[in-house]
């Protein structure tokens, strides 16, 4: 992995062109990290799980407040620094249970 520090804002590199090197491998991500994905451009998402080969990730596909679940390969997942409070907030007013799900009839 590069020891360059983290980028301020969103990748500029589509996965195909991005230096192996500076790929993080699917299961050094764990649930919460804020990432990028790669889905027609790069955008904000949040980890919900991570094997070997993939992790699959709460993410906003359009520049609304909507998102989407969707698995996705190392190439296609970078480290996010920067704060998005639609992904990083979203549990907040939720009751959760141990596994990290929202309680039925928990606020939303």
């Amino acid at each position: 992995m590069s020891t360059a520090p983290p980028p301020p804002s969103t990748p500029t590199t589509a996965p195909p062109q991005r230096d192996p090197a500076d790929v993080a491998p699917a299961d050094s991500y764990h649930p919460a990290d804020p990432v990028w994905v790669y889905r027609d451009g790069w955008r904000a998402g949040v980890i919900e799980a991570a094997s070997p080969r993939a992790v699959t990730v709460t993410y906003r596909p359009v520049a609304s407040r909507g998102t989407g679940v969707d698995t996705f390969t190392a190439p296609y997942v970078a480290a996010r620094y920067s704060e998005d409070p639609a992904l990083d907030r979203r549990d907040r007013g939720r009751r959760m249970t141990p596994t990290g799900l929202p309680v039925r009839g928990s606020a939303a």
